[in-house]
């Protein structure tokens, strides 16, 4: 077997197991290995296959004996590999791996030398759409936006460092009823608006409560609004003009924050997909999917007793008929593999529908595992320290730009506070509070499984023990700071150095370096970020556990443990690119 056979451990392992598998039971269709990273003294990888294979063929003409027998078959039909150091067969069946010393040290040394994008996983995707973010037109982005933007962000990230060419995409509310009404509100209020341009707005969040009230309260103004949304999509001229301005005022809004969060999007809004609403519909019409309910236009959904409205009672269009023309252009014009919704768990029924109605009309297949197929990730609320909504004291709803001025003010209050202020310049003291600052805010988010609730706490995240951003961001400002003392050229060492696991500390170390690639595949197919911040507070953890038990500097090892602190540095670099933090070199 070739040795340069790149992918994950896992990948490299579940390949070998393959060959041994298909000679164990020939006759077997579709046996796929089971292997698993596994703790403990056995070793360091398991193939679990023995027990169901065991259930397959018992009662047939066999020459096994029950599950051990088997595990030892697929043990000794094993291909030579330089990766295996030993096996060994456990329990009912388990056939434990232990990784060679030597290939664990080449593989390090070899990232060290071509990159860490070697040790990127390969999926079986090539392009994915990441819908996230997706604010509301003249409603200023709050905290309830921070979790899909932070998710979303990662999980595009980890796709496009996994070589998926990633289209992400702020599907943002920019066509619908409140346009009619703010419109409507801006022209009564404002007759010469557009002589005085942005300031007859002002601030758009006033504009839109006011606009709403009158809304709420007066009658005529409400059937005024109304007509000017019928007039805006119509194309009337000076609709759309005041909608354009409308539009971009929000935009500039929503730009501060992405340009504070590093968070690169296109926007692809509701109106973008509205031409193509009705050449879908009646596609799906013609497929006889779309029937009348009660004065609207629905889709009757297998297993659920209420159907997909796709056009409302008054003829008007809603967020079923824009997903679907959405998802539509994303299948047939964009060609997307992989579709991927972020947004709260509580529009989970809406997209089961929406999907749903999209298998029944054979967009896609029926089996959610082949693609093309679409994903909903669902995530938990942000919480304050009461267990209810995250909001101000007077309980408005927390402007996403005032949460991070405040994280990064709070980081540079206690960089202040433990006298580091003094060895930077302003310039270095505000880039490190704002990395800090934002990175806490992020890693609390996304350490979190994101099915679940999070309570949000400056203190807690900023603090600089335990699984936090600021924990790891010292711990890798300390490697860097560990490399510099040594006065050594990494770059030279790379080249004529070699690194060594001799002991049991650097083992471990080594070991969880190489897993890298498998994590990053694991949190990108389950869309779980959580399940990579796991992996670097790990990774800290056993380069603190090594530092501790392993001289670095002036020992005989020097040279092979520094280039297991650099490789230590670079996978943490790139775990922090990939959750959207800005590692420093010293804090």
């Amino acid at each position: 077997m070739e040795e340069e056979n790149m992918g994950s451990v896992k990948q490299q392992l579940s390949k070998l197991f393959e060959v041994s598998l298909g000679a164990v039971v020939p006759d077997e269709w579709n046996v796929k290995p089971l292997v698993a990273a596994c703790s403990g003294n056995f070793g360091d990888y398991q193939c679990n296959n023995a027990m169901s294979l065991w259930s397959r063929i018992r009662g047939n003409e066999t020459e096994f004996r029950g599950p051990p027998s088997i595990g030892q078959a697929i043990m000794k039909n094993l291909p030579q590999c330089e990766m295996i150091e030993s096996c060994s067969v456990a329990g009912p069946g388990f056939v434990n791996i232990v990784l060679s010393n030597k290939w664990m040290a080449e593989s390090i040394q070899k990232m060290l030398t071509n990159g860490i994008d070697t040790w990127a996983p390969r999926l079986k995707v090539n392009r994915a759409v990441v819908d996230f973010s997706s604010p509301n037109i003249a409603k200023e982005m709050h905290v309830g936006h921070l979790r899909s933007t932070i998710i979303g962000d990662t999980l595009a990230r980890m796709l496009e460092f996994s070589n998926v060419e990633v289209l992400r995409r702020n599907h943002v509310g920019d066509w619908g009823t409140q346009f009619g009404m703010l419109i409507e509100f801006l022209f009564e209020e404002f007759p010469n608006w557009e002589d005085v341009g942005r300031q007859a707005i002002g601030d758009l969040q006033a504009l839109y409560k006011a606009s709403k009230q009158k809304f709420d309260v007066d009658p005529a103004f409400k059937e005024r609004a109304q007509q000017a949304v019928v007039r805006l999509q119509g194309g009337e001229e000076k609709y759309r003009a005041a909608w354009v301005h409308i539009c971009e005022i929000s935009r500039q809004e929503f730009h501060q924050v992405y340009r504070l969060l590093g968070v690169h999007l296109e926007e692809k809004g509701e109106s973008f997909y509205n031409p193509y609403i009705p050449g879908v519909l009646e596609a799906l019409s013609n497929q006889g999917l779309i029937e009348e309910s009660e004065g609207a236009r629905v889709i009757f959904i297998e297993g659920k007793n209420i159907p997909l409205i796709v056009v409302k009672s008054d003829g008007g269009y809603n967020y079923a008929s824009t997903d679907l023309a959405a998802l539509w252009y994303r299948l047939n014009e964009e060609k997307a593999e992989w579709i991927i919704y972020l947004t709260d768990v509580g529009q989970q029924q809406h997209f089961e529908m929406f999907i749903s109605a999209a298998q029944q009309a054979g967009w896609l297949p029926a089996d959610d595992n082949l693609y093309p197929k679409v994903t909903h990730v669902g995530f938990g609320l942000v919480l304050g320290d009461d267990g209810k909504r995250f909001r101000t004291r007077s309980s408005e709803v927390v402007k996403l730009v005032d949460l991070l001025d405040e994280a990064k003010n709070r980081s540079k209050a206690a960089l202040v506070e433990r006298g580091k202020a003094s060895e930077w310049t302003k310039e270095e003291l505000e880039q490190t509070a704002e990395a800090v600052g934002y990175g806490a805010v992020k890693y609390a988010d996304l350490k979190n499984n994101r099915m679940t609730n999070y309570t949000f706490n400056y203190d807690q995240m900023l603090n600089d023990k335990g699984n936090t951003a600021v924990y790891l961001l010292y711990a890798h400002a300390r490697i860097c700071s560990i490399i510099r003392k040594s006065n050594k050229d990494i770059e030279e060492l790379k080249k004529r150095g070699s690194i060594s696991l001799d002991h049991a500390d650097e083992r471990v170390l080594g070991l969880h370096l190489i897993q890298f690639a498998e994590i990053v595949e694991e949190a990108c197919t389950n869309l779980l970020p959580n399940v990579l911040c796991e992996y670097l507070y790990n990774l800290s953890e056993n380069f603190t556990k090594f530092y501790s038990n392993c001289q670095v500097v002036g020992s005989q090892e020097e040279t092979s443990r520094l280039l297991l602190c650099e490789a230590t540095a670079v996978v943490m670099r790139k775990c922090f690119y990939l959750l959207g933090i800005t590692p420093v070199n010293k804090m």
